[in-house]
């Protein structure tokens, strides 16, 4: 099977994405530079006993995404406690919003933002009482 076993988010500015990440989503980082040949932090994600991957932030090798334009990779989505906190964090820390908080019903809170580099990021906060 071709399980997710780690994942890359590609960035323009390694410290803003680092301050990002680790504000809104608790992320530490540790420098993997001179094993990859470029600028390139692994992302600890959280406890390595709680479902999850781990992944990283690895200097940017070409154009940004343009505003508007659509996913070409895979959009991560972050499992989150507070839905409206978190989304909070992020627009304060130069992120935006792409697509509103809307419900899963009997499921979860779901939605999508633009990180500081660009990157779209889903936030799901399961909750069985959305709708």
């Amino acid at each position: 099977m071709g399980r997710v076993v780690h994942f890359e988010i590609h960035v323009d500015d390694m410290e803003r994405a680092k301050k990002f990440y680790g504000e809104v989503f608790g992320w530490t980082f540790e420098d993997w530079s001179s094993y990859a040949g470029m600028p390139y932090f692994g992302a600890v994600t959280g406890d390595a006993d709680t479902m999850g991957i781990n992944g990283a932030l690895m200097q940017r090798r070409g154009a940004s995404p343009q505003p508007g334009q659509p996913v070409n990779g895979f959009a991560c989505t972050m499992g989150v406690g507070d839905y409206d906190a978190t989304e909070a964090k992020i627009v304060a820390l130069g992120g935006q919003i792409a697509l509103p908080k809307y419900a899963l019903p009997g499921m979860a809170w779901q939605g999508y933002c633009i990180d500081t580099e660009g990157n779209i990021i889903g936030l799901h906060q399961p909750d069985t009482n959305a709708k």
